[in-house]
């Protein structure tokens, strides 16, 4: 609730404004049964029809007032939840694009969509739902109850006997919802997980004939998720009848008690009817006031939710400690990895966790360096840490001899051009995604194109660079798409090139014409090309073999030849007899 509170304090006079306006259409709605009642036994009593019309102004005046002010108010509370909402959401999506790769894999990619949506909803819906009725129902409450004592202390009781047992009633059912509608956003987590995986691969699950499979597994999330909310919906559900049959009976009892008094005398039958309307008024107040209380269940849910993704400690920081540095001095290679260990979820020290283990290796400005090594061996990680998406565990890694820690996120990254394995092709033009937000002039993205040996199949385009990929590139092939992102880190003219099994989908001819020309159009660019060719590497002037995460093998094609059995079998494999 903080969270929301702290976010609504930017609104605070429009917010005031608005129950201003709130509270006057309120007073004009509590007005209608007193002067009801006053016409009933005062005004008709006299036989006259000149007060009975003016008393019967007064009533449509209140009324047209009372709904002109709730619209005006209702419409202010909505502009109000509108700027509260985006600028909740603003906030939620820059954080989670400073998230460290550690805190987002913690709380999951499909969690923090849910959260984006669905939870920034809820929020919408509570601040929203407080304007409206967060005024209005109190006064209708507390102003209900205060007139009738003054028309009708006896009947009053009835009411003021009902109240604690209906508070106490609304208090118990809502301390209950709140950790059930965590649950139920914990298991739109797992069922929007399941929804974007089967979107994402929804050719191989047609292609290995999983349709079925896949229904079944996501009709058990949605049932999961429906039970959960069911149970939710149940507990909060419960406050409805039990409150509706308390009032229902004080009503009853007003009635009879009522009928009573009128009879005796005691009593005017103005009063009675006017009564019975501040009580349908007051019942009505309740049910609003529990209305209230169940949107702010879910909402308070939400917001722990969202608060736990805004107060996450910020974990890629700028580091001033000494310890870091390694300042310039002759002869500072570009890029040095000094003893570097890394494991996902490890503390220092926590070796048998570590998945990169003592890795050290340097490179001079405008070198290259390949590394190789089967699946899973860390090759893709240590890219990871060189763009700083985690911190190393222990050792450095330094650019220009300081350590990367030392540098702003932004500083450092602006260094490099990257293309990804499972990289993105956005729902834009070729340009753009050439582009890619950078101002670029067209001869800059087309000569990018053209060294990536995307220009041809660009100008096939009858748009050309105009066209606008499908989303995620689904109208290129394989290695188009290859080549488009290729351009992409070459448009910037980066300081380092760093490729991750960037030509997968690309022939061997391809593959070599691109990288010679990078060799020749980018000699300044500092190259890391993650392969699992070596023929894709044999041209570095490094090359590093990676097993489970050790080094087993560093330096050129010859020497690894001579010296790295592991690599003189992979070429061989691939390359057949290479000496």
């Amino acid at each position: 609730m903080k969270l929301i509170i702290r976010y609504c304090k930017p609104y605070t006079l429009r917010m005031l404004y608005g129950f201003l306006i709130k509270i006057t259409g309120t007073f004009a709605d509590l007005g209608l049964p007193w002067v009801l009642s006053y016409i009933l036994d005062e005004v008709v009593p006299l036989g006259k029809i000149r007060p009975v019309l003016y008393w019967g102004a007064v009533m449509l005046f209140l009324a047209l007032a009372a709904r002109y002010c709730n619209i005006w108010a209702n419409r202010k509370a909505s502009l109000v939840a509108r700027d509260v909402t985006r600028a909740v959401r603003h906030d939620l999506f820059v954080k989670t694009m400073e998230l460290s790769g550690n805190q987002t894999d913690a709380l999951h990619i499909p969690s923090l969509v849910s959260r984006m949506t669905s939870d920034t909803y809820n929020i919408h819906h509570m601040v929203g739902m407080m304007q409206r009725l967060g005024v209005r129902a109190p006064m209708i409450l507390i102003g209900g109850i205060i007139i009738t004592l003054t028309m009708e202390p006896v009947l009053t009781l009835v009411l003021v006997i009902l109240l604690p047992i209906l508070g106490g009633l609304i208090f118990y059912i809502s301390r209950k919802g709140i950790p059930l509608y965590k649950k139920v956003q914990a298991s739109m987590d797992s069922m929007v997980r399941i929804m974007r995986e089967n979107i994402s691969g929804i050719r191989v699950i047609k292609a290995l004939s999983k349709t079925e499979y896949e229904k079944k597994r996501f009709g058990e999330a949605n049932d999961g998720m429906l039970t959960r909310e069911l149970h939710a919906g149940s507990v909060m559900a419960l406050s409805g009848p039990l409150m509706g049959l308390l009032l229902n009976i004080g009503l009853t009892l007003v009635v009879i008690v009522g009928a009573y008094r009128v009879n005796g005398g005691a009593s005017e039958p103005g009063k009675i009817v006017a009564f019975l309307s501040y009580f349908t008024m007051i019942l009505n107040a309740v049910i609003m006031i529990n209305r209230i209380f169940m949107v702010a269940s879910k909402a308070t849910a939400s917001a722990v939710r969202i608060d736990e993704v805004l107060s996450a400690p910020a974990e890629l920081l700028v580091s001033q400690a000494e310890e870091f540095a390694t300042r310039p001095g002759k002869e500072v290679p570009h890029i040095e990895f000094k003893k570097v260990s890394f494991g996902y979820h490890a503390a220092q020290g926590e070796t048998e966790k570590y998945c990169i283990k003592d890795i050290s290796f340097r490179i001079a400005h405008g070198e290259s360096l390949g590394i190789i090594g089967a699946t899973g061996s860390g090759k893709t990680t240590l890219l990871n840490l060189l763009m700083r998406f985690y911190d190393v565990t222990e050792g450095q890694i330094l650019i220009d001899g300081t350590d990367i820690r030392e540098l702003s996120l932004s500083e450092l990254r602006e260094r490099f051009g990257v293309v990804f394995q499972n990289d993105v092709v956005f729902a834009d033009t070729l340009r753009e995604n050439i582009a890619f937000g950078r101002q670029m002039e067209d001869e800059a993205v087309a000569r990018a194109a053209e060294h990536a040996l995307a220009s041809g199949f660009i100008a096939g385009k009858e748009e050309g660079y105009s066209h606008k990929a499908a989303i995620k590139g689904a109208d290129l092939s394989g290695g188009q798409r290859q080549r488009l992102l290729v351009a992409r880190a070459l448009a910037g003219t980066p300081e380092v090139l760093l490729l991750d099994d960037a030509s997968s989908a690309l022939d061997y001819r391809t593959d070599a014409t691109i990288r010679k020309n990078i060799r020749e159009n980018y000699g300044d660019t500092t190259t890391i090309l993650v392969a699992q060719r070596a023929s894709s590497v044999m041209q570095m002037t490094h090359i590093l073999v990676l097993d489970e995460g050790e080094c087993i093998g560093y330096g050129t094609h010859e020497e690894l030849m001579k010296q790295c059995e592991v690599y003189r079998e992979i070429a061989e494999q691939q390359m057949g007899d290479v000496e």
